[in-house]
């Protein structure tokens, strides 16, 4: 399922991680995404679907708008929501996880990559925080 995500890891070696988990974090909505696509329809499950592609859409795209951002306090804010974002983001799929016993493998996959991203943004954060204090 994260055939571009591997294809992303190879690639990105030269480049900085905050350029690679721009590209994986999109990626991995894409992958979330096509998931949900193929799940039944129940009310629940899209209930949490729908939060689901609320939160991790909102991952990457805060990591574009931070790109764009006009200071360091505003850079570091978009990279903070991108944080909280990917939390939410795990607690949507561990309850998908729960609910869907049988998708545990490629929902592990998900957490799995969603927690390397969360990291990756995590250091950035206190990276900046440390750098300056705002």
């Amino acid at each position: 399922m994260l055939v571009q995500n591997s294809n992303i890891k190879n690639q990105s070696q030269n480049k900085s991680p905050k350029l690679e988990v721009k590209y994986r974090a999109f990626y991995l909505s894409i992958n979330i995404i096509k998931f949900l696509e193929k799940l039944s329809y129940k009310v629940s499950l899209k209930i949490i679907s729908d939060q689901l592609i609320r939160c991790i859409t909102s991952v990457g795209a805060n990591i574009v708008e931070a790109k764009a951002s006009s200071s360091k306090r505003e850079f570091l804010n978009y990279f903070q929501i991108s944080l909280k974002s990917a939390n939410e983001a795990k607690y949507w799929l561990a309850m998908l996880r729960e609910l869907l016993p049988e998708e545990g493998k490629n929902i592990n996959v998900f957490i799995q990559e969603l927690d390397e991203i969360s990291r990756i943004i995590g250091t950035s954060v206190l990276t900046m925080k440390g750098k300056r204090s705002l």
